[in-house]
């Protein structure tokens, strides 16, 4: 842009040029509209404090609370499955019912552990929904461990960087700049040995971007610092919640448009990005653009937990077990219902509603049951 302007091409270049010496000698600029200087992005460290819940760790809370209500409806459906199947309850006045609530809870916990807890479902409907869960608890370890291993060795790898003297006497991260900006040029140029020091490394390493977009995805993949001018780093940390920027800037400059020289545009341009920035509507148009997106967003997802919705598949899967072994119990007592019906001449319904009241009602209803069965005797 700055060569269309030298080369009376363009009257006007509206981007966020550097003022520098050099452009100030072949292009008219505007008053600044924005001061920034270097920095660098960092992948954000996880908080001291969950140290403490490291096992808690590989899952986000929404998962946990996803495998809570899962472990509590699997219980429910072996509870349900212990009474409704006649395969484990033939007969509710005489036979003990092996699956209470409380047994169901210790042996879904056991199936957890992959320990198992007996005594095991006799009734295909039992074993459906079994086996699910154990798929469930086999796939929902292995990714449990998986990425506790994953969480920890980054865990382990992370280092808290805060100044460019850190970043060049560290060797755990690499870091990179824009090829051939003005970024890289003030290091390569620079006097200062520690910025002498960062170029030549980032140079024997070719950790050199193309553009702004590859240096933040580097970033938030990890190992990586991105170093750019703050303003712009400021907008990604806004709106990736992964990164961090350090506190440090340096090499402060400002940022302005640029016309040819002699332009008669300059001086109503300087005097309106005055009255703006006086105004406090330059501060404002910033805080707006630039307010962070991660606001209550979920810090696990930062640091690299599973999300419910991640393993949503496992969770189908679950459902469609537990559904299934439901609708096996229900056609097992449809069968004997209707066998009971032909055998005592009732009605099929009349047989049905005696046998779930016979396993969900009360003493008094089934000792009733047994005084009426035994008149009819």
């Amino acid at each position: 842009m700055i060569g269309e302007l030298v080369r009376k091409e363009a009257d006007l270049a509206v981007a966020p040029l550097t003022v520098t010496a050099v452009r100030e000698r072949h292009v008219d600029m505007a008053a600044p509209f924005i001061h920034t200087g270097l920095s660098f992005i960092t992948h954000k460290a996880g908080d001291a404090e969950e140290s403490s819940f490291s096992l808690l760790a590989p899952f986000s809370t929404d998962m946990w609370a996803g495998l809570l209500v899962s472990f509590l409806l699997t219980a429910l459906c072996i509870f349900l499955v212990g009474r409704i199947s006649p395969s484990e309850w033939a007969e509710p006045r005489t036979d003990e019912n092996r699956f209470t609530l409380l047994h169901s809870f210790w042996y879904i916990m056991g199936s957890l552990t992959l320990q198992g807890a007996g005594p095991h479902p006799k009734a295909p409907s039992g074993r459906v929904v079994s086996a699910i869960w154990w798929i469930f608890c086999v796939l929902l370890l292995a990714c449990y461990f998986a990425n506790f291993s994953s969480v920890m060795r980054s865990k382990s790898r992370q280092v808290s960087i805060s100044s460019f003297e850190e970043l060049a006497n560290q060797d755990v991260i690499d870091y990179g700049t824009l090829e051939f900006g003005s970024t890289m040029l003030f290091f390569k140029n620079s006097n200062n040995p520690v910025y002498r020091r960062i170029y030549q490394q980032m140079e024997r390493k070719k950790s050199f971007v193309s553009n702004m977009e590859e240096g933040v995805r580097r970033t938030q993949e990890g190992n990586f610092a991105f170093i750019g001018e703050a303003v712009s780093l400021d907008l990604a940390v806004a709106r990736y919640c992964k990164l961090s920027r350090a506190q440090e800037v340096i090499s402060m400059r400002a940022y302005s448009i640029a016309a040819p020289l002699g332009s008669p545009l300059m001086k109503n341009l300087s005097v309106a990005i005055l009255e703006l920035s006086e105004s406090g509507e330059l501060t404002h148009l910033r805080e707006k653009w630039w307010a962070s997106k991660c606001l209550g967003a979920d810090a696990a997802h930062a640091s690299g937990a599973l999300q419910a919705h991640d393993l949503r598949g496992l969770f189908v899967l679950l459902g469609l077990g537990l559904g299934a072994g439901l609708l096996l119990a229900l056609l097992e007592l449809f069968s004997k219902a209707h066998n009971r019906a032909k055998d005592g001449k009732r009605t099929c319904c009349s047989a049905l509603t005696s046998e779930l009241s016979q396993r969900f009602g009360s003493a008094a209803e089934k000792d009733e049951e047994d005084g009426g069965d035994k008149s009819k005797a």
